[in-house]
């Protein structure tokens, strides 16, 4: 339970970097809210593998190269997932705020990146 609830608090952060980067794109930038949250996926993922190996699951057996292309592997799965949720959300509900959508997308997605990360990242060793 410990580690499910570092989990949520690492989630949390990467929430945080995610939101906070689609917002300063989207006010900063000419982009879309779709193109934006590509780029503000990515720096969210980046930020939540290395908060996670820290806090939540520590290094896995394999080398930080091998642990880094799996992370990546889930994470992209999972950010396809939550992507095409934001997405749907957006495009069914025209006036749905973005950061709504994200809110909703990202809670869908954090019981599957955990399975994920548990399982085919971290492992036991």
């Amino acid at each position: 339970m410990r580690r499910f609830i570092r989990f949520a608090a690492v989630g949390a952060a990467g929430f945080l970097v995610d939101a906070g980067v689609l917002a300063m794109l989207l006010g900063a930038t000419p982009l879309g809210p779709f193109v934006a949250r590509i780029f503000s996926i990515a720096i969210a993922m980046a930020t939540t593998w290395l908060l996670n190996r820290a806090f939540t699951f520590g290094p896995s057996r394999h080398s930080v190269a091998a642990e880094g292309f799996r992370y990546a592997l889930v994470a992209v799965a999972v950010a396809a997932v939550n992507w095409l949720v934001y997405s749907a959300l957006l495009l069914a509900a025209p006036g749905t705020p973005p950061l709504l959508a994200l809110f909703i997308a990202s809670g869908l997605a954090m019981a599957l990146s955990y399975i994920g990360y548990s399982r085919a990242v971290f492992g036991r060793k």
